[in-house]
C-alpha cells in the first residue's frame, strides 16, 4: 500500500453507474405530500425535504432553485455510489468537470480519490459520494455560506437515506462546514468527530486536488484513510457482536 498506488494512472476511470443521480435536465420534483407545493424559494415553500426518497430527492435537486446558482449552473450533481454504504465521501462543491458530467469527483481528483479508495481496499461503486453544493460556484470559487446552508437540507437526507458508518470529509471547507469550527485542518486529522445533524461519525482529510498539488501530503492522507478504516471496521464488530 505504498503511495504511489494513488498516482492517477493512464487508464480511465471505471464508469460507476448512479441510479440515483440527476442532471438539470431531470423531470420536476414529485413531493411526498401532494398536497405540499413545489415552488422556488425558501425552505418553508419547497416542502419535507426529510421526508423524500432517493428518486423524489434526486428530482428535488435537479429542479432546485434555492440560491443564485441554479443561474449559472450546467447540471446539478447530485450524488453517485452505493446508497448502502459503510463509507460517505463528501467534499465542498463540483469544479468544471463535475458540472459538465453532473457527477461528482471526476477529472484528475476523482482518479487519485479512487485510488486512494482501493488503497484502502474499497472501489468507487462501494461508497457514496457527495458534495455539500450540488451546483458549481462560479469560477471555482469557495462557497458562500447562504449557498452551503440552502443545500444543506439534501445533504442530510443523503445522510439519513445512506446511513453511514463514516464520514470522510475531504477538504477545508467541507471539514469546516460540517464540524461547525474554523480550527485548521491539520488539527481537525488524526481524530474522530461527530456530524451533530445526524450523530455520524467524522473523519477528516486532505481533498485530491490539494494532494494532486501537494504530493507530499499523501503520507498524512494515507493514515486519515487508515484512521476511518478501523473507525469502519470497529462499528461492524461492534454490529455483529
Amino acid at each position: 500500500m505504498g503511495i504511489e498506488v494513488w498516482v492517477p494512472r493512464d487508464a480511465a476511470p471505471e464508469t460507476v453507474a448512479n441510479p440515483v443521480a440527476a442532471s438539470s435536465s431531470a423531470p420536476p420534483a414529485v413531493d411526498a405530500d401532494p398536497a405540499t407545493p413545489v415552488a422556488t424559494g425558501g425552505p418553508d415553500v419547497e416542502g419535507p425535504i426529510h421526508r423524500l426518497d432517493w428518486t423524489a430527492l434526486a428530482a428535488r435537486v435537479a429542479s432546485c432553485t434555492r440560491c443564485e446558482l441554479h443561474r449559472t449552473r450546467t447540471h446539478t450533481v447530485f450524488g453517485v455510489g452505493n446508497p448502502d454504504a459503510d463509507w460517505m465521501i463528501v467534499g465542498e462543491a463540483p469544479g468544471a468537470e463535475e458540472d459538465r458530467q453532473g457527477e461528482p469527483f471526476v477529472g484528475r481528483a476523482g482518479k487519485l480519490l479512487n485510488n486512494m479508495l482501493r488503497a484502502v481496499g474499497l472501489q468507487r461503486d462501494e461508497v457514496y459520494i457527495a458534495n455539500i453544493l450540488k451546483c458549481r460556484p462560479p469560477g471555482n470559487r469557495d462557497p458562500e455560506p447562504a449557498e452551503m446552508e440552502a443545500c444543506t437540507p439534501y445533504l442530510n437526507r443523503q445522510i439519513q437515506l445512506v446511513n453511514p458508518r463514516l464520514i470522510l470529509a475531504v477538504g477545508r471547507i467541507a471539514a469546516h462546514y460540517l464540524l461547525k469550527t474554523s480550527a485548521s485542518l491539520a488539527s481537525l486529522r488524526g481524530q474522530v468527530h461527530q456530524y451533530a445533524a445526524t450523530g455520524t461519525p467524522v473523519v477528516v482529510s486532505y481533498h485530491p486536488a490539494y494532494l494532486l498539488r501537494s504530493p507530499a501530503q499523501k503520507g498524512k492522507a494515507w493514515a486519515d484513510l487508515k484512521l476511518a478504516r478501523q473507525l469502519v471496521a470497529g462499528s461492524s464488530n461492534d454490529t455483529e457482536s
